[in-house]
């Protein structure tokens, strides 16, 4: 017999025992205790892939201190499906808990939708074409707008656009992204070129000699002009380009949805040139730079 999830402290005060009847908070959500056997995947879960050694040691710490955070559900007939928290309601299962904590709340598809990729957002756990599935079915299903999405989900217009655009890429090209083998960066680079021949042979080299966005931008731009296949481009004249140092520069180039570029002296110190199109577009890197900090005055 599968013992309770335990709770952490602070949720057993919200929770109540399995024999209470369930409490609702202010907006209607209900805390409670379901049977695992009632609730369903989610119709709109984003996410698709659940890798099994990470689910396992999430299913070992359940064993051991039971699911300390509550899965999200909504009632749809005779079951609930979940909203957000797949990975907790499958690791219950894996470790054979027969009831889980859940805060139910009564919520439309979109909405369902919406909090599910939000939380998935927040917590990093959709590959960069998950998340422009996700985008796209916002749009295609709920009719939302690209700027609807942006306010939704707290990223600019453009960032949501180029990500959906990673919808084009030949399915090759999509699995090497999908597997965090390419990154975003390079893949909406390779949408530059027109020939899904070129983008297949230009990724597979780009994962293999292990490019920069910079060096694949050098290779599109050559492409475009009707040049012959590119060879990798040096590094700049004189300076050092670690493998750690291109990789923050992408990462911080991806955070930011613009192009950055960091150069350091053989001193150790440096500096870090953000691009921006415009005044609203500084502001929304300053937005960006500053989310969940508060103001200093």
């Amino acid at each position: 017999m599968g013992r309770r999830s335990g709770l952490g402290r602070g949720l057993s005060a919200l929770i109540p025992p399995a024999e209470a009847p369930p409490t609702a908070t202010e907006d209607g959500t209900e805390l409670r205790e379901l049977a695992i056997e009632l609730v369903r995947p989610n119709t709109y879960q984003p996410r698709t892939e659940f890798e099994d050694e990470a689910l396992e040691a999430l299913a070992a710490s359940i064993r051991e201190l039971g699911v300390l955070q509550p899965i999200l559900v909504r009632p749809v007939e005779e079951h609930f499906e979940l909203i957000a928290g797949e990975r907790r309601w499958r690791a219950a299962q894996a470790a054979g808990l027969r009831t889980v904590p859940a805060l139910v709340r009564d919520v439309t598809d979109t909405t369902s939708l919406e909090q599910a990729l939000v939380e998935n957002l927040q917590r990093q756990d959709l590959t960069a074409l998950e998340e422009a599935a996700a985008f796209a079915q916002l749009g295609d299903e709920f009719g939302l707008s690209h700027d609807d999405i942006a306010r939704r989900v707290g990223k600019s217009r453009s960032a949501v656009a180029n990500t959906v655009r990673l919808l084009q890429l030949p399915p090759s090209v999509a699995r090497l992204v999908n597997d965090r083998a390419l990154s975003a960066g390079h893949a909406r680079t390779l949408l530059g070129l027109d020939d899904d021949g070129q983008i297949e042979a230009l990724a597979e080299r780009i994962v293999a000699e292990g490019w920069s966005v910079r060096a694949t931008e050098q290779a599109v731009k050559k492409l475009q002009a009707g040049g012959a296949e590119p060879d990798a481009p040096p590094a700049p004249p004189g300076t050092t380009r670690s493998a750690s140092l291109l990789e923050l520069e992408e990462l911080l180039s991806d955070h930011l949805d613009t192009r950055v570029q960091v150069h350091m002296a053989s001193s150790g110190r440096g500096r870090v040139v953000v691009d921006f199109s415009g005044l609203e577009d500084l502001e929304r890197v300053y937005r960006v730079l500053t989310e969940g900090r508060e103001p200093q005055l």
